[in-house]
């Protein structure tokens, strides 16, 4: 039959060890499978790769020839990302007469402000980093201005590099 095991962590000589009971008194020449399933957390930092080593031990009878094992396990991280986004206002109609002020200094001049708000959010279980988001926006149409790009900000501890330039007539 199957049953449930009870299981110990303790550390041992600065190794994590978890200890199973496997059964008391056990007949001779007995057989028995063990399935563990271990769940174990931060695991970020460990590399590609984390190593168990198991091995049977009797208490009744020390041997050195306790069977032992090696189980390397890779480790993979798995992380969902989900972009967000809105326009500020969310509808614009651009007047059919509008026409772009050359050199002018007034903002009104150079087209109605439209703010796009992204948010770059991890839905998990892992985290991220080194994520790279190119984000294209069309600024000119043929030799004509199509959006005047203003600028370009950033939260929560990001890099950012930008082209074209921002504001080359430095409304």
């Amino acid at each position: 039959g199957q049953e449930k095991l009870s299981c110990n962590p303790k550390k041992e000589n600065g190794t994590h060890v978890v200890l199973c009971e496997l059964g008391n008194p056990m007949k001779a020449g007995a057989q028995i499978t063990v399935d563990l399933e271990l769940s174990v957390s931060g695991l970020e930092d460990m590399g590609k790769a984390i190593t168990f080593h198991l091995q049977l031990r009797s208490k009744n009878s020390p041997s050195p020839s306790n069977a032992s094992v090696t189980v390397t396990v890779p480790v993979e991280a798995e992380a969902e990302m989900e972009l967000r986004g809105n326009s500020l206002p969310a509808t614009t109609v651009l007047p059919t007469s509008w026409h772009w002020v050359e050199g002018s200094q007034r903002l009104e001049d150079h087209g109605i402000k439209v703010e796009h708000v992204y948010e770059l959010h991890n839905k998990g279980p892992g985290t991220v980093s080194g994520v790279t988001l190119s984000l294209a926006v069309p600024h000119l149409l043929g030799d004509h201005v199509l959006l005047y790009l203003l600028e370009l900000s950033t939260e929560g501890g990001m890099n950012c590099s930008h082209h074209p330039v921002l504001n080359p007539a430095q409304v």
